[in-house]
């Protein structure tokens, strides 16, 4: 089964999921809206600058810790996440191959098919035109902490932090957010 606008807005309609930030001016509504007028175009990189992708949060299993990825390109640590393919089944399978294809992971302890988070992200200049905002789905994993990972071409490193020592926030160290969305993931199981 490949992704289409239906089967997307078919998983938006069952969630119910709400941002991290307590204060987002943004909704699944939202989400629904985008796909609704944009269709494929709101899936696809390439199709609209503004379009759906997906993330996984990958804690250990006894969610003390969680893996992050230094992003070449947004030069800053992150969950692990990216644009959605044809091929994928879902938005949770997009965030499992994601997760799956940035951290080395063969395999996760556990995997929720329910997104603990969404979020809307405007890209700087590195990303080109086509690519101005990511209207991500956050999904959460769990891994061993002894599990073998390996930093992709996207990255420049993985690397797993307590959840409460979690690098700086700001310019090259974490996106200030992930600290709030590690948090919400962490609840979600």
């Amino acid at each position: 089964m490949m992704m289409t606008p239906d089967s997307v807005l078919n998983d938006l309609h069952a969630w119910s999921v709400t941002p991290a930030d307590d204060g987002a001016r943004y909704s699944l509504e939202t989400f629904r809206g985008l796909v609704h007028e944009y269709g494929e175009g709101a899936l696809f990189k390439g199709g609209h600058p503004m379009h759906l992708t997906s993330s996984l949060f990958v804690l250990s299993t006894d969610l003390t810790e969680v893996l992050l990825t230094f992003h070449k390109k947004a030069e800053m640590w992150l969950q692990f996440g990216g644009h959605l393919e044809r091929e994928d089944a879902s938005l949770a399978a997009a965030a499992w191959r994601e997760g799956s294809e940035e951290s080395g992971l063969e395999a996760f302890a556990d995997f929720s098919p329910i997104p603990s988070d969404i979020d809307i992200h405007e890209l700087g200049g590195g990303f080109g035109a086509i690519c101005r905002e990511h209207w991500d789905v956050g999904f959460v994993a769990l891994a061993e902490r002894d599990a073998v990972v390996v930093v992709s071409d996207e990255s420049h490193d993985v690397r797993w932090f307590p959840v409460d020592q979690l690098p700086d926030s700001g310019a090259g160290d974490m996106n200030p957010r992930v600290r709030t969305a590690v948090n919400h993931a962490r609840s979600h199981f």
